[in-house]
């Protein structure tokens, strides 16, 4: 009885193997890989550990699996506590994507850019007197910041008044040769750039300036001054 007592007590001592068998280290890094390229956020060890089956070692696989991608176009990287795919920095040229920001024209903007446009060179003075209203700084900045008007030659009147011209960006973007190219006035109000409205003074008194139009962006103008 004693014997038999002893024997017991040695295998309970002694520790079970496991019910199921871990897969083969080969099949292993194939789970990690598939985890890591399927996941949009760097995976842990003990991550894969909870998906992976009984008796797996993650941290194993990838070991073998980092160094079996080493100079090839994707990396294993650790990203903190974690690991994930990532692109060799050497390649990262490749995942670079240039985009054009679309940026809508005020009112105020494309009424200066079109006088600008058909009646160059042009000062400030001529061109707040042709639209009605005093034209701010923030307009002829962003033309000028756009690259679509530059300055011109002084004008050979009291004060010098610089002059405004449109560029060749401008004339490259809407495909023109020159401003002689330019579309006519029924053109424009075809193409909904000249508003059918009363001229500033007739009816209630215009603004005094068109501050108020900088914030007024053209939705549903043509393709012509918007970009």
């Amino acid at each position: 009885m004693t014997d038999e007592t002893e024997d017991h007590g040695d295998e309970a001592d002694t520790p079970r193997e496991s019910l199921f068998e871990a897969p083969p280290m080969g099949e292993q890094e194939r789970m990690v890989e598939a985890v890591l390229f399927a996941s949009a956020e760097p995976v842990t060890v003990r991550e894969l550990t909870d998906r992976m089956p009984h008796g797996s070692d993650p941290a194993e696989a990838l070991a073998h699996l980092r160094k079996r991608y080493e100079g090839r176009g994707v990396h294993l990287v650790r990203v903190g506590d974690a690991w994930a795919m990532r692109t060799a920095p050497d390649l990262g040229f490749l995942m670079q994507k240039e985009t054009v920001e679309t940026r809508k024209l005020s009112r105020a903007a494309i009424e200066t850019l079109a006088i600008i446009a058909y009646h160059q060179p042009v000062t400030r003075a001529e061109i707040e007197e042709i639209r009605g209203v005093s034209v701010s700084r923030g307009t002829v900045d962003q033309l000028l910041e756009m690259e679509w008007i530059r300055f011109g030659r002084r004008k050979m009147t009291p004060g010098r008044p610089v002059t405004f011209v449109v560029t060749e960006d401008f004339l490259d973007h809407f495909g023109l040769e020159n401003a002689r190219d330019l579309p006519g006035l029924k053109e424009l109000r075809a193409a909904g750039l000249l508003e059918n409205r009363p001229p500033p003074g007739a009816g209630t008194p215009g603004p005094e300036s068109d501050d108020d139009d900088e914030d007024d962006a053209t939705e549903g103008q043509s393709e012509l001054f918007e970009d």
